[in-house]
């Protein structure tokens, strides 16, 4: 069976990140793409210029339309914005009785533009944390989740993965990447599971715009189709790890371009 999923997130044009980048990493990785969009956002490889932002209502009008007519198998959760969008998919998602809803908390696009704002963190962690089987932060979010200064060590990853779990969430997926060496290691806490070392080498590239949007979509689909977390994680992560070796291949833009989202069936 090929599940059906959905993505509540923005809109990249460039065509790296958000709803653009989950569509690609879904449908490689054998799912049906839905979209219910929040924002849009003038944006390209060097940056965010322009944000317009989706009525609240109207998000949530999307999310039901798709619900009333199609057999939801996970959702993922990107870009929100503001605290009313996250009121708003948290309260269409409960009445739609989502199921593995997994949440990428988008804070702050790679060139460093807030795509969430300060005052939607708290409306977040409330509302949509509850809600997530797994959440997938890299270390900076993280820390703004907790309230705490980010971490630095490896070592200092399974403790902050159980404080977001004492946040709501079921179960944490928490990305590596910022630490510093060769190695770019995650730390899964699923649900109701012991935590595991998911290991990685560094790829060095400066074209990874949009992964954290390429992994929780995977991982999202991998969680529909296998019903298991660790299974999911690994094959989430290993698929992110090829798109980002195959990120050179592509040509786009001047700045952090794209992963390579169909690296496997696209050669050149």
């Amino acid at each position: 069976m090929i599940p059906n999923i959905l993505s509540i997130a923005g809109s990249d044009p460039s065509g790296g990140a958000g709803i653009q980048a989950d569509i690609k990493s879904i449908s490689a990785n054998g799912g049906y793409a839905m979209a219910a969009l929040t924002a849009l956002t003038a944006q390209n490889t060097q940056g965010v210029t322009g944000i317009e932002l989706v009525p609240p209502a109207f998000v949530g009008q999307q999310i039901d339309a798709v619900f009333a007519d199609i057999e939801v198998h996970a959702v993922k959760i990107g870009m929100i914005a503001t605290a009313e969008i996250a009121e708003a998919v948290a309260d269409a998602l409960a009445r739609n009785k989502a199921v593995n809803v997994v949440l990428d908390p988008v804070m702050v696009a790679k060139g460093g533009d807030r795509l969430l704002r300060e005052d939607a963190v708290a409306a977040l962690k409330a509302r949509l944390l509850p809600l997530a089987m797994l959440i997938t932060p890299n270390l900076p979010e993280a820390a703004e989740l907790t309230g705490d200064p980010e971490i630095t060590a490896r070592d200092e990853m399974p403790e902050l993965a159980r404080k977001l779990v004492w946040l709501g969430a079921k179960g944490v997926m928490l990305k590596g990447g910022h630490l510093d060496g060769e190695d770019s290691p995650d730390y899964l806490l699923p649900p109701n599971g012991r935590g595991i070392w998911l290991e990685g080498k560094r790829t060095p590239t400066k074209n990874t715009h949009g992964t954290g949007c390429t992994l929780s979509s995977a991982l999202a689909t991998q969680i529909a189709l296998t019903g298991d977390a660790e299974k999911a994680a690994r094959t989430a992560k290993a698929y992110v790890a090829q798109a980002i070796a195959a990120a050179d291949r592509l040509h786009v833009g001047h700045g952090h371009g794209p992963t390579h989202h169909f690296h496997a069936t696209q050669k050149g």
